[in-house]
């Protein structure tokens, strides 16, 4: 039995490892409940959880599992300046930087519950993203062979990405996710080969409108984007963290 029910979670700041180590929690928990119901009889076995977490992280690199050290263009001197940590992880993609004005979505969802294909989730996920910025009368669009949301698609001499990805999956459960730009400093990608992209710049929201955008009102319409194309329903009350 399919549950499209999603419990959405506002963590706040939060540091990165921290929020990892939650994500993992929660990604093992919908697992294991998953391997739990292989071995019982179809009337004894549960429906498996998802959750829509939206957070922002403190100044970080990280590096995916295809990435490159190389593509970190600081030291550890470097990374005491910019009050910035490292970390190496588990997602797809190579590094990227996330920081304050930065939305973070962590979807952790059984797609057996919506659909079993990969690409399409992160089409999707991307679209919602697509979808938001034309609200703001931004035109968005995906660049063939690169990863992410891009303003200019057309020209890639203007090319700039403006929301990075990365996914990682095991059982048709999903961990990680997005990061779209909104008041990010963008100094701080200066100090990395974005993505393993070295001739594409990034941008943000703030960059391209002028103007701070409120990061809630973003939130809000991301989250209702992502809920129309999954077709989810929320779960009243949930808690902003166990």
């Amino acid at each position: 039995m399919q549950n499209k029910v999603v419990e959405f979670r506002h963590l706040g700041l939060l540091d990165y490892q921290k929020a990892l180590d939650y994500q993992e929690k929660l990604f093992k928990k919908t697992i294991d409940l998953k391997i739990k119901n292989r071995n019982q009889p179809p009337d004894a076995q549960e429906v498996t959880p998802n959750y829509l977490l939206f957070l922002y992280h403190p100044h970080v690199y990280t590096l995916g599992k295809s990435g490159k050290e190389d593509h970190l263009l600081l030291d550890k001197e470097g990374l005491l300046e910019k009050k910035a940590t490292y970390h190496r992880i588990s997602r797809g993609g190579d590094i990227t930087y996330h920081g304050p004005g930065q939305i973070l979505g962590y979807p952790i969802l059984d797609l057996d519950n919506f659909f079993t294909d990969i690409h399409k989730y992160l089409r999707f996920l991307e679209e919602a993203v697509i979808r938001t910025l034309a609200s703001y009368n931004m035109i968005a669009g995906r660049i063939e062979g690169l990863t992410g949301v891009w303003l200019d698609v057309n020209d890639p001499h203007k090319a700039r990405k403006i929301c990075a990805f990365g996914v990682k999956s095991s059982r048709w459960v999903t961990m990680h996710g997005l990061a779209l730009n909104v008041n990010v400093d963008l100094e701080y990608f200066k100090n990395i080969i974005p993505c393993g992209i070295d001739d594409k710049a990034v941008t943000s929201m703030h960059q391209e409108l002028g103007r701070l955008v409120p990061l809630n009102e973003v939130e809000d319409r991301l989250r209702q984007h992502i809920s129309e194309l999954f077709q989810m329903r929320w779960k009243e009350d949930s808690p902003a963290m166990e």
